[in-house]
């Protein structure tokens, strides 16, 4: 039966078909959930297409490519207590959004609920779904499944009200690796995030639909460190990505000068985290060496 505290909100850039088939999916769901679509900067036909589905998505049109900002637009535009992500080759398992609000429910704390993702039609399991599992920040009696620093953004359902206050996904970082950071800041101000596999999320990217992120991916690495963690931290990241960029690591060179280019802004912006969760991050970066090689 349909379910009013969960929104889904889908960012999408000129991928019409692939839309169309993520809207259709969202239909099959029994809770029948209301659907915000972030239009960044797709030409007008994608637009009409998306009105003009049986669904009913409301449409947001920015007028430009907002990147993963467009999933705060659509948090904004929601009047459900609950924003699940998707993008526009993703969808949720029937069932899923339903117990995630009961899970949001029932926990107060949590803010963010990671879900295990699926991909293709043969339901192969994401490598991230085994990082998540295998977290090693403790259990927190208050909360449900694993605590976590990281997840992914086209399957997670998040407490309004906790994202919003904590300023949704950062405009400097744009697209690409922007997950960690919300989970920093979500987790500094006492919220929970937490890795929940038994909600499911399905992903069906298009082929070569995710080729050229790799430099965006370090950048937004680094800069991560740059705003929140110990100088020594951040600047042994620069150090390993200049070392990528003057042996010409692919895309090393490109992730090298946007970092640059970006730099000023996140000292302006830097903020340490709290003591507590500067520990929790060791422990994850500790869990998984050999970033940015």
């Amino acid at each position: 039966m349909p379910d009013n505290r969960v929104t889904v909100a889908v960012i999408t850039r000129d991928r019409c078909a692939s839309l169309l088939r993520t809207l259709d999916a969202l239909g099959t769901l029994p809770e029948r959930p209301p659907v915000v679509v972030v239009d960044n900067g797709s030409d007008q036909a994608t637009r009409q297409a998306v009105r003009h589905h049986g669904y009913g998505a409301r449409v947001l049109s920015p007028g430009h490519n907002t990147g993963a900002l467009g999933r705060n637009l659509a948090v904004l535009d929601a009047d459900t207590p609950y924003v699940a992500f998707s993008d526009d080759d993703s969808w949720w398992a029937p069932g899923a959004l339903s117990r995630a609000a009961d899970l949001l429910d029932a926990h107060p704390r949590l803010a963010l609920l990671a879900a295990r993702t699926l991909v293709g039609p043969e339901g192969t399991e994401d490598p991230l779904n085994a990082v998540l599992a295998a977290s090693p920040l403790p259990a927190e009696p208050d909360l449900p499944g694993r605590p976590v620093l990281g997840f992914l953004a086209c399957a997670c359902v998040v407490r309004r009200e906790a994202f919003l206050a904590a300023g949704g996904f950062h405009p400097l970082l744009f697209f690409g690796g922007e997950e960690t950071l919300l989970a920093y800041d979500l987790t500094a101000r006492g919220w929970g995030v937490t890795y929940e596999p038994a909600l499911t999320a399905r992903h069906h990217p298009e082929p070569g639909g995710r080729r050229g992120r790799g430099p965006a991916l370090r950048r937004n690495e680094v800069l991560t460190l740059w705003l929140r963690r110990p100088l020594p931290v951040a600047v042994a990241a620069a150090a390993r990505l200049t070392a990528a960029a003057v042996t010409a690591r692919p895309g090393a060179r490109q992730a090298l000068y946007e970092t640059l280019t970006r730099l000023p802004a996140a000292l302006a912006g830097r903020r340490r985290l709290p003591a507590r969760v500067e520990r929790a991050a060791r422990l994850v970066d500790a869990s998984a060496p050999g970033r940015l090689s």
